[in-house]
């Protein structure tokens, strides 16, 4: 079991959604009956997937636009490897259809579609 996620990865949460829904993307995908999906990280997953799947998401294949949580990038800060993957995912989710494509939020089990904003979930066990 994962322990309690610290506060910074609520702070990063927080950057993430902000960030999204500043830059136009709005960070979620509509769904029926108005609701929407986000892509994130298992508090539970293993580091070493984490890691695997943010390369390919952030890579070539995956095709994820992740120069936000580069070194130096607006959603960087703090690097926390739980809250990077989350924003890859998402972004990865987004680029490949959204809500229209649920399978896209998968990364070998380490992430999970939630209909609830990510700047408020509080060490939540997904």
């Amino acid at each position: 079991m994962a322990a309690a996620s610290p506060p910074s990865l609520h702070l990063a949460l927080l950057l993430f959604a902000v960030r999204a829904a500043v830059s136009g993307a709005a960070g979620a995908v509509g769904v029926s009956g108005g609701g929407q999906l986000w892509c994130v990280a298992k508090n539970n997953a293993e580091d070493g997937a984490l890691q695997s799947a943010i390369d390919w998401a952030c890579g070539p294949d995956g095709g994820a636009d992740c120069r936000a949580i580069q070194q130096g990038g607006a959603c960087y800060e703090p690097p926390d490897l739980l809250a990077h993957a989350s924003y890859a995912f998402n972004d990865y989710f987004l680029r490949s259809g959204g809500a229209a494509s649920p399978a896209a939020c998968d990364f070998s089990g380490a992430a999970a579609l939630i209909g609830l904003n990510p700047s408020w979930i509080h060490a939540m066990e997904l």
